[in-house]
């Protein structure tokens, strides 16, 4: 099974580094390359972690900040990866108490005298 992947957004902090601290600022960068966004658009790119980008878009923030994709984009692991084969445990068996566990009770036959 492959593994599942998952990536963290560094828009802002690559704008950053650029001297670009402002989402406006990127609103006529963009403009000058055609590509129309609204400033709240703008804004949720730069905030947020987009789930769809438009190659166009990415091309033309490539080319603003003088970047590459790697250091807009860092690809890692799912959250959740680790889930899928993960065994089933007896209740109790979180909470850490390894060979404290009583043992189980044997019933012997009554002597009688």
């Amino acid at each position: 099974m492959a593994a599942k992947l998952d990536y963290h957004w560094h828009l802002r902090k690559v704008m950053a580094d650029r001297g670009l601290f402002s989402t406006t600022d990127l609103i006529t960068l963009l403009d000058e390359r055609g590509i129309t966004l609204s400033s709240s658009q703008v804004y949720r790119l730069v905030v947020e972690r987009p789930e769809r980008l438009s190659l166009k878009i990415l091309m033309a923030l490539l080319d603003i900040l003088n970047c590459t994709m790697d250091d807009l984009i860092e690809p890692t692991a799912a959250a959740g990866a680790g889930t899928a084969t993960r065994t089933k445990k007896a209740v109790g068996a979180e909470a850490g108490v390894g060979d404290l566990r009583p043992k189980r009770a044997r019933i012997r036959g009554i002597e009688q005298s």
